[in-house]
């Protein structure tokens, strides 16, 4: 007859130990469904989030624009060195090709001169010298020959500059590169933010943006500030002749702008060439660190690294092209985001 087994009983320490994960998860459940969902960021958190990526975007701008102007800088230096290697090597063509003529003369009377084989030689300089020893040649044939090494080494010196300048390039484009997606990254994110939200949110952000560039246009209009020098004064009324036109970053005009790029636009316009990025702009003319002492139309630099740079327009006020986003503006030096840090007089 078969026996019958009584089920094992589980433990009560693993009763207690069941019970209490099921209690866990019903309470968790509980809490999980009570739950409140996380908040939207406000229209105020938003637009601080994307001014720091406008700042930081900014920052990269200046960066890109640096080793933009250094790209061309180079392109330019390169072409004109290889045109100067073209017209060296033809000249030494010709000189190499005269010599080549007295060498067939000599040839067909039966003999050939050793000074005309020197000229000839694979080696100029070593020929020279074992020459010169044996004075085997005349001023004139030394001369001729001297041009003849004068210009090798010069082409030699040429080709090894535009190899080194060539590399540089190729380098600057990188960078080029790097920082063109850096700034293009940090416009995306701010982008996506400014896409969170909505309409009504949006329109409030935009009017508070312009009633604030209206005042500080007033604020301008009505300062009782002298203008800097002739120059100074057409370089700001270039400036003020493209208000409302949008920032677009590494733009220099004329239908948008960065903030180097207009300030060097309204300075070529006034006739003084200025350099393009903003850290340049700082060593073109004299410093001035009291915002009382600015006049309208000098430069004024912003942010500890110097990345933003606009024209003074009188009473604490400026003109700018300020970020992505925006337009060439008017705006009161205490709203830039960062620190003034001095000004140029050009």
């Amino acid at each position: 007859m078969a026996s019958h087994r009584r089920p094992k009983q589980p433990s009560r320490a693993r009763v207690t130990v069941l019970t209490t994960a099921a209690a866990a998860a019903v309470a968790f459940s509980s809490q999980a469904a009570n739950a409140a969902p996380s908040e939207k960021p406000s229209k105020d958190e938003v637009k601080a989030k994307v001014d720091k990526l406008y700042e930081e975007a900014e920052q990269a701008t200046e960066k890109y624009n640096g080793a933009k102007e250094k790209q061309e800088k180079l392109q330019k230096e390169i072409s004109t060195i290889q045109d100067n290697v073209a017209r060296g090597q033809e000249e030494l063509n010709e000189l190499r090709d005269s010599l080549g003529l007295a060498a067939a003369s000599q040839y067909r009377t039966g003999s050939i001169d050793p000074s005309v084989q020197l000229f000839l030689s694979a080696d100029p300089d070593d020929y020279l010298d074992k020459a010169s020893t044996l004075d085997q040649l005349s001023s004139q044939q030394v001369e001729a020959l001297k041009k003849v090494q004068e210009k090798q080494r010069e082409l030699a010196q040429e080709r090894a500059e535009a190899s080194e300048k060539l590399k540089d390039l190729a380098s600057t484009r990188t960078e080029l590169g790097k920082k063109k997606k850096e700034v293009q990254g940090k416009l995306a994110s701010a982008q996506k933010l400014l896409n969170s939200l909505s309409a009504a949110e949006k329109a409030k952000l935009a009017e508070e943006q312009n009633r604030a560039s209206r005042a500080s246009e007033r604020d301008a209009l009505t300062a009782d500030v002298p203008p800097g020098s002739g120059r100074a004064a057409a370089a700001f009324a270039f400036a003020q002749s493209q208000l409302g036109k949008p920032y677009v970053y590494g733009a220099t005009g004329m239908s948008s702008y960065d903030c180097s790029g207009l300030t060097s636009r309204a300075y070529a316009a006034a006739g003084v060439q200025i350099p393009r990025t903003s850290e340049a702009q700082t060593g073109a003319g004299t410093k001035i660190y009291s915002v009382s002492q600015l006049k309208v139309g000098d430069l004024v630099f912003f942010f500890n690294d110097l990345h933003h740079v606009g024209l003074y327009a009188g009473n604490g006020q400026i003109i700018h092209a300020p970020r992505t986003g925006t337009v060439v503006r008017y705006e009161s030096m205490d709203t830039i985001g960062g620190p003034f840090m001095f000004g140029v007089r050009v």
